[in-house]
């Protein structure tokens, strides 16, 4: 009998006499499984042509705090120049005072969450994972992968979407009928008790983990994160939130981490670092702090909960680390922070007007561009693009998170991402052709289209997203906008991978 040489559901190489796959159990004598009548990607149509932007207007984002919007306590700036319409260049940054102003007075804290009832679900964490291939030259290099978090108190809303622990994605009806007392059921066979080893022991089938396809959902976010095709784990991680803002408005989080793959426990480190900045987010925004020192402080707050997790060993090395991307919309104002090269794009909802991303890599690909040295295409081509030359972790470099404050003058959506989903939609212009036109009302459903694109892409990576709607505020008066200045990367060292 002919016997492939791959698992047909994972692909994981096969030996002589192997019955099962020893990655995700799948029956290897069993037919292949017919094709998916569900899947979540669809076609689309293609891009419409881009104007020509305006001279420096594609450079890095710089740093900057915004203007507030009426009703805000974030300092008393002028009112900053919008982002660009359709007939006009790339998307500017708010001006604002170059350092930050002080926060808002004592403001009283978000009331509180109601309490689930009994037997509700709880929110659980979320995640996803990158691979990278190559590494600069050197003794020390990083690849980055993403993971989930821990609702923190003060939100408004919290996801229930993820399925209980040992449940395959789609099969939580099999949880019904477990046996009483027997623990977790097979997800294959649904009648035979899992083992505490992973396996069914009646019929030899390995459970799928339950960070292999996570999904959440609020009113104002959606998340999706999965394994991918040539992982065997997920070792990305993200959060997603809301909470109320002193003037009565709602703010929305969205953080994804991507753990490092060459370092030890990049699981544990994506998912520490997601928890702790939405922790944080949610803790200084309902007191009035600007969400640019809010976003500051929680990158900072991640890294110390990822630095935690490092042995107490003298000079030990290969600690975990993971790199991050987060968003926070409200107010008419949109914040990102970033450290690493996990990634930002700005969508707008009239796709006649310019996308753009929102972040510059922490990388060794983006240096050379950065200096004049290599051209894009080129330097992404390199087997060292994706060597990362800043990552949260215990043998990080002098930590320099990045901040940038927005205003659109027009709706669009904030595509959070990890490099699992870039690789297959690089530019700004090709993760809008992704992107579907109902994002701003279907975030869900177009975060699992993009996860759905990287799958079919091949899957290489673990692949994670945020999909955040942008709702823009009515400017009284709007300056003139200005170009935004070319930032220099700052010089690192890159860490080879181990």
């Amino acid at each position: 009998m002919h016997r492939p040489s791959g698992c047909p559901s994972c692909a994981e190489p096969l030996e002589e006499g192997d019955r099962f796959c020893g990655v995700c159990g799948y029956a290897v004598t069993a037919p292949p499984p017919a094709a998916s009548t569900d899947r979540p990607t669809i076609e689309l149509p293609p891009a419409p042509p881009a104007p020509t932007a305006a001279p420096g207007a594609a450079g890095p984002v710089p740093a900057g705090y915004g203007a507030p919007s009426p009703g805000e306590s974030y300092g008393s700036a002028a009112p900053a120049p919008g982002w660009g319409t359709a007939a006009s260049a790339a998307p500017t940054l708010v001006d604002g005072p170059a350092e930050w102003t002080a926060p808002a007075p004592q403001a009283p804290q978000a009331p509180q969450a109601p309490q689930a009832p009994a037997g509700a679900p709880a929110w659980t964490p979320s995640s996803a994972e990158h691979a990278h291939g190559g590494g600069p030259e050197g003794p020390q290099a990083r690849y980055d992968l993403p993971g989930g978090t821990t609702p923190p108190e003060g939100t408004v809303a919290q996801g229930t979407s993820t399925p209980p622990e040992g449940i395959a994605w789609g099969v939580a009806e099999a949880a019904a009928e477990a046996p009483q007392g027997t623990g977790k059921t097979c997800v294959a066979c649904r009648s035979g008790r899992v083992d505490t080893d992973g396996y069914c022991e009646h019929c030899g089938h390995a459970q799928p983990r339950e960070r292999d396809h996570l999904e959440e959902e609020l009113g104002s976010v959606a998340a999706v994160s999965d394994r991918g095709l040539r992982h065997h784990r997920n070792e990305d991680s993200f959060a997603v939130a809301a909470t109320a803002l002193p003037n009565g408005s709602t703010a929305t989080v969205a953080i994804v981490c991507d753990g490092v793959s060459s370092a030890s426990r990049p699981d544990e480190a994506s998912a520490a670092a997601a928890a702790a900045a939405n922790e944080a987010l949610l803790d200084a925004l309902p007191r009035g702090a600007h969400p640019q020192e809010a976003m500051h402080d929680a990158i900072l707050a991640a890294s110390a909960a990822v630095n935690a997790l490092a042995p107490e060993v003298p000079g030990a090395q290969n600690a975990p680390a993971c790199t991050l991307v987060g968003a926070v919309v409200g107010s008419g104002l949109l914040t990102i922070g970033w450290v690493g090269d996990s990634r930002a794009y700005w969508v707008p909802d009239d796709r006649a007007a310019l996308p753009r991303r929102l972040t510059e890599d922490d990388s060794w690909a983006a240096q050379m561009v950065a200096a004049g040295l290599m051209g894009e295409a080129e330097a992404y081509a390199d087997v060292r693009a994706h060597a990362i030359t800043g990552w949260l972790g215990a043998d990080a470099y002098d930590l320099e998170p990045h901040t940038a404050t927005f205003k659109p003058d027009h709706p669009g959506v904030v595509v959070v991402c990890t490099d699992g989903l870039w690789n297959y939609a690089e530019s700004a212009r090709e993760m809008a052709q992704v992107l579907p036109a109902d994002a701003a009302t279907r975030p869900l459903h177009s975060a699992q289209v993009l996860v759905g694109h990287a799958l079919d892409g091949g899957g290489h990576d673990n692949v994670t997203v945020a999909v955040v709607p942008f709702t823009a505020l009515a400017d009284p008066s709007p300056a003139a906008e200005a170009e935004p200045e070319r930032q220099p990367v700052p010089e690192a060292e890159a860490r080879p991978q181990a």
